[in-house]
């Protein structure tokens, strides 16, 4: 499964209305830890496949729902289970801590 790529638009609807568990990056182009972290959030898509969402939030572009959720440093991951938030991570963790979290 492919990650989603979010907007203000569709945050709503694809995350706090999803009715799984769904895994948001908070991120932006120009930051250097949010690109390292690209090929994990990747790796991640391809191992839960259809059990949870993965998903890739833009700050930039979609300024008020991080501002909405705090996001004050990226990356920051958050997942989300019916709409609410289980678990957050802020700063390049492994993929096993993100598994970790998704089998809770």
């Amino acid at each position: 499964m492919s990650v989603l790529h979010l907007s203000s638009d569709d945050f709503e609807d694809e995350v706090l209305n999803c009715q799984k568990t769904v895994l948001v990056d908070f991120w932006a182009n120009w930051c250097n830890p949010c690109r390292m972290l690209a090929p994990v959030i990747e790796e991640l898509a391809d191992e839960v496949g259809d059990d949870v969402k993965v998903c890739k939030l833009d700050v930039d572009s979609a300024g008020s729902i991080a501002a909405d959720y705090g996001i004050k440093s990226i990356p920051t991951v958050i997942i989300f289970n019916n709409g609410k938030i289980v678990e957050k991570f802020v700063g390049i963790r492994s993929k096993a801590d993100y598994l970790q979290a998704l089998r809770k």
